[in-house]
């Protein structure tokens, strides 16, 4: 066995008991956890594209992050009993509103530099697209977590991290084993169309688990549509995260993660995959 791997291993073994536990405990707990996660992403991107502490636009960032995830999440710390409420999806777009005074001022900021202005602008459009990305999708992490009327947070989130992390496994091991085609040579020419089917496969199965165990309150073809779906969301969030890296050409975002790299390379599916969870069962299960 490598060192990689039992690095893997062994953080995965110590790591994955604790991220359930405060899953399940939701609140303040969860806040938390999905809050240093969220910074410490942040953090990953901002030090690989070139924003260091002493640059007000890595604070402006950081700011911008505390308040639209504080803004999101308060309903839910303050009455932790809230599920799912009238004003739940509009107080979650409200917390955009931070990123987009966000745009405006840095918009303003890096049109008064000195360097010429395609590297003003292309410097700018990478600084707001890292900011979104993880301030767009990290709340949704939490929000589901907070649970529906019919389902505990936990359980949505353990059907999530189930199904990404078994579909995952799936399509890296069909890959290998049948993988002919390439699905995105460009952007990560390991993957292949077969493996990309072995993963919604993977996650399939575990949606047949997951209703018999925990989700009978939903019809079997539903939960077949949120587990193919966050599948498929997930796999295309991973190749975002991998475009992003190409980009710069570095393989990891960090090393934060012994055997798994950063944060933003062991969470790129989720970040996909929780808005569709959440968007489905809010919109067409928790409303039906």
């Amino acid at each position: 066995m490598s060192k990689n791997l039992a690095a893997r291993l062994i953080v995965a073994a110590l790591a994955i008991p604790v991220v359930l536990w405060i899953c399940y405990r939701g609140g303040g707990w969860l806040f938390g956890m999905v809050l240093v996660f969220a910074l410490m992403a942040l953090g990953e991107f901002l030090f690989n594209e070139g924003f260091r502490p002493r640059q007000w636009a890595f604070w402006l960032s950081i700011l911008t992050l505390l308040t639209s995830l504080g803004w999101s999440a308060a309903p839910w710390i303050l009455d932790s009993q809230s599920r799912v409420s009238s004003a739940g999806m509009s107080n979650l777009l409200s917390g955009i509103l931070p990123l987009l005074v966000f745009f405006i001022v840095t918009a303003m900021a890096f049109s008064l530099g000195k360097q010429p202005p395609a590297d003003l602008f292309r410097r700018h459009t990478r600084l707001f697209w890292g900011v979104a990305y993880v301030t767009m999708l990290y709340p949704f992490v939490f929000r589901l977590g907070m649970g529906f009327d019919r389902f505990h947070g936990g359980d949505c989130l353990l059907f999530l991290f189930a199904l990404l992390w078994v579909g995952d496994t799936a399509a890296m091991g069909i890959g290998k084993w049948l993988g002919r085609h390439k699905l995105a040579p460009a952007v990560s020419p390991n993957k292949t169309v077969e493996g990309f089917v072995g993963g919604i496969v993977g996650a399939l199965a575990v949606g047949v688990l997951m209703y018999f165990w925990k989700f009978q309150a939903l019809s079997f073809g539903q939960v077949l549509i949120v587990a193919a779906g966050c599948s498929l969301f997930g796999q295309l969030g991973d190749l975002v995260e991998s475009m992003w890296k190409r980009s710069l050409k570095i393989k990891d975002s960090s090393a934060l993660i012994p055997g798994h790299g950063g944060v933003l390379d062991r969470f790129d599916s989720l970040l996909f995959a929780a808005p569709f969870m959440y968007c489905y069962f809010r919109l067409l299960v928790a409303t039906g």
